[in-house]
């Protein structure tokens, strides 16, 4: 009773604090069809695999050898795959750092005559790469806009988002994030890294590009969506350990965040893949030690060691560690929240007008950021240096445009450091690395924090959602270390403790916020300990994670799932709503009239049924001799196109010519009938078909899928989500209640040993039946 009021008090919560109005969903006769954010219609994706006659065939032409080289040639694309996503993660970073190092060493060098010629220098450098970024993204890649992880969550949720896996969105992700990050945004390259790992996923599934003749025939092996799907899984695994140095958690990411099926198999390649972009990594960073990337050196690839931060921690601590995880849960709920109405305006209204107004509103917040990070720090008096320690390897203050801590901006005295400008005129990486640093008690005030807590995360919401590549990790370390660090103050000042530091602190911080935001556990748990190389802080860790996401969990959901559900992307969450408890299939259904097509069909039935709706599957009716209806399977849309496209199968004879249909399923590969991974496919407007060709038939059944998935009418709604979305399935059929049984299958049925025939098992599963399972296998 207790657990149902708490529910119902979530959900009134959940229900006040988010009610927006909903997506824009447009209809065609009577079907829904979800359009995404840049106007696009998303399709499902079909993960079942399609048993029909020229799939048969070409399963019986397949021998052994065949089936080996499959499994050779995944965990080849699983090898190029991470190698790729190395190569790319490490392409960004140098580049970035390159871009950063330069400004910040010209704007340095400039102000040490003129302040206000170093910040037009600084303004118009971020402006220039900002530009750079936007105009890629509205001219070229539109579909690189944003993180890309709600995109691609939805893509392994089943959903087909036409241009997010394509090459140019690919090259688009990579410079858009050079440019959008290197021009000092507010946002991070983290998440675009997951983009760019599935874009390289999908590409070397399908073999390369073909649109710019980038392509190679031996990798065209896998063409189903459900091959597809385990590339992409890979990709995004390997995104997320080339962004953070953190493999293991790349596979837990993809496993907790993006994916929505799985299996031991999959895990085995996602590993090796996550593996290979570590080893990648490792070896790039190895080759830029000798000084051959430019400015790229230890600010180059995330990893914040705080090995040597705070070696314990008392029990008095906890509290205030808990209250950094209420913390975060409230801000990162409010960040949700406040970017939710802001992306829905920029798209309704603003962004409605142009691609003009896109780059000019991206260029305006970069000028507005330069602005802020440039011109607060002047504004704050500087601080005396502490006495130097010689074992902390720690100048003060830092040689400009060097990397380190206590940076000298308009500072008078040599020995002064601008605690400000530490962390706002910096790179993200190299500010967080500063608010982790330990033995820096006192380096920053209170004041500076607090003052760089409310603009970051006031710039980091505006930024969210204009047209260049943003990732939310970055920002979101940046605002979490920032209050955690002014909390770590609190309770060293409280406590009167060496041992206590106030990176520690901030660590808790960051990832108490990313946990109220993205609502992350398990992933962000071991993520945040492999980018500090601090297993000691786990459990500190593990505490503020879950104590900030049950007070997200309170308010709205996850970001990335509001942004999806923001863009039209319809996710199939784990869990099923409450109400379908009290729903049965029929009611799901509707009133909605089921279009059919008999096995012989005319083609220009097939032509109206097709130009008069949007259905995708359709069932397949026969009559037996006796006159009574029979369901005989299903078949795609898609697959009509093909037929109507082709013409081989037309026949002038309504009779089946083949009631077997073997001759009939060697007239077309199975490949024949992929639609291209991210397009649009045939369309029925494309296909020309003359008067005679429309006075033709089509038998159906070598091309439908004989055994479609079957529910009765009176299932539980429940029962049909949860089988829906765990087989990743497209279609169900919603029948009446069956007549007769024809057998029943339990586990013995289905533990066939490959050495065994059918006849030795049909024994061995008969000798082990006791009385109670009298029909525990199949009987006719």
């Amino acid at each position: 009773m207790l657990s149902n009021q708490l529910h119902n008090g979530m959900e009134t919560a959940k229900l006040l604090w988010s009610r927006i109005p909903s997506s824009e969903d447009g209809e065609v006769d009577g079907v829904s069809m979800l359009r995404t954010s840049n106007g696009n219609t998303a399709e499902s994706l079909d993960y079942e695999v399609i048993e029909n006659q020229a799939y048969r065939y070409e399963q019986a032409q397949r021998g052994k050898l065949y089936v080996g080289y499959q499994v050779v040639v995944k965990w080849f694309l699983a090898l190029l795959i991470g190698i790729g996503t190395g190569l790319a993660a490490v392409f960004i970073n140098i580049s970035v750092e390159n871009f950063a190092g330069w400004k910040f060493s010209l704007t340095f060098s400039i102000i040490q005559r003129s302040y206000f010629a170093g910040f037009v220098i600084y303004v118009l450098i971020n402006l220039v790469l900002v530009f750079s970024s936007v105009y890629i993204v509205t001219h070229f890649a539109p579909a690189a806009a944003g993180s890309g992880i709600p995109e691609i969550k939805g893509y392994l949720n089943g959903l087909d988002i036409p241009g997010i896996l394509l090459f140019r969105t690919l090259i688009g992700k990579i410079f858009g994030s050079i440019g959008s990050v290197g021009g000092g945004l507010a946002l991070g390259k983290e998440g675009p890294l997951v983009h760019t790992g599935a874009c390289i996923a999908s590409l070397l599934g399908q073999g390369g590009s073909t649109k710019y003749h980038l392509s190679l025939r031996w990798l065209q092996v896998f063409k189903s969506d459900r091959d597809r799907r385990d590339l992409v899984t890979c990709g995004c695994a390997a995104g997320v350990a080339a962004a953070f140095r953190a493999p293991v958690g790349g596979v837990l990411f993809a496993l907790e965040e993006v994916t929505s099926w799985w299996r031991s198999q999959l895990m085995w390649r996602v590993f090796f893949t996550s593996a290979v972009v570590a080893v990648v990594v490792r070896t790039a960073m190895g080759w830029c030690k000798s000084g051959k990337c430019g400015h790229f050196g230890s600010g180059g690839f995330i990893i914040w060691d705080t090995s040597d931060g705070q070696e314990d921690y008392s029990f008095g601590e906890l509290l205030p560690m808990a209250v950094i995880g209420v913390i975060g849960g409230l801000l990162g709920a409010l960040f949700n929240q406040l970017t939710l109405h802001i992306t829905y305006w920029r798209r309704n209204y603003l962004h409605k007008n142009g691609n003009r107004v896109k780059i000019i509103e991206a260029c305006l917040i970069s000028v507005i950021t330069s602005a802020i990070s440039f011109g607060l720090p002047l504004l704050r008096k500087c601080n005396s240096c502490p006495e130097s320690d010689p074992d902390s390897g720690i100048e003060c203050p830092r040689p400009p445009g060097m990397y380190g801590n206590y940076v000298n901006f308009y500072c008078g005295k040599d020995k002064e450091y601008n605690d400000l400008a530490t962390i706002f005129f910096n790179t993200q990486d190299d500010a967080i690395r500063n608010l982790f640093s330990a033995k820096t008690i006192h380096e920053f005030s209170a004041q500076s924090l607090l003052t760089f807590l409310v603009m970051f995360y006031t710039l980091a919401v505006v930024t969210f959602g204009t047209a260049v590549p943003a990732g939310q990790f970055i920002p979101g370390i940046m605002i979490g270390s920032t209050y955690g660090r002014l909390v770590g103050m609190f309770v060293v000042n409280f406590y009167k403790k060496l041992n206590i530091e106030e990176g520690t602190y901030a660590l808790l911080g960051a990832a108490s916020f990313l946990g109220g935001s993205m609502r992350m556990t398990v992933s962000l748990c071991v993520i945040m300990v492999e980018i500090t190389n601090n297993l000691k802080l786990l459990p500190l860790i593990m505490l503020v994670l879950l104590i900030s996401k049950a007070v997200g969990d309170a308010f709205n959901e996850g970001l990335y799932e509001q942004q999806a559900r923001l863009r039209g992307i319809p996710l199939l969450e784990s869990r099923p709503k409450y109400q379908m408890r009290n729903m049965k299939a029929k009611e799901a259904c509707g009133n909605q009239k089921v279009v059919s097509f008999p096995r012989i069909v005319k083609v220009a039935d097939v032509v109206s049924i097709l130009q008069s709706n949007m259905h995708n599957g359709f069932p397949v009716i026969d009559h037996t001799r006796n006159g009574e209806t029979l369901v005989i399977g299903l078949v795609l849309r898609s697959h009509l196109l093909v037929l109507l496209q082709s013409k081989v199968d037309f026949q002038h004879s309504p009779l089946p010519c083949d009631p077997a249909g073997v001759s009939k399923s060697i007239r077309h590969n199975f490949s024949e009938f992929v639609k291209p991974v991210s397009s649009k496919g045939i369309s029925i407007e494309d296909i020309q078909l003359s008067s005679d060709d429309l006075e033709m038939y089509i038998d159906l059944a070598p091309f439908l899928n004989p055994s479609p998935y079957v529910v009765p009418e009176d299932m539980s709604l429940t029962k049909v989500y949860n089988l829906f979305r765990q087989l990743g399935l497209r279609h169900i059929f919603v029948v009446p209640r069956a007549s007769r049984v024809v057998g029943m299958i339990t586990r013995k049925d289905l533990l066939i040993e490959d050495s065994e025939d059918s006849a030795n098992v049909e024994l061995q599963s008969t000798s082990h039946l006791g009385l109670g399972d009298a029909y525990g296998h199949c009987q006719w």
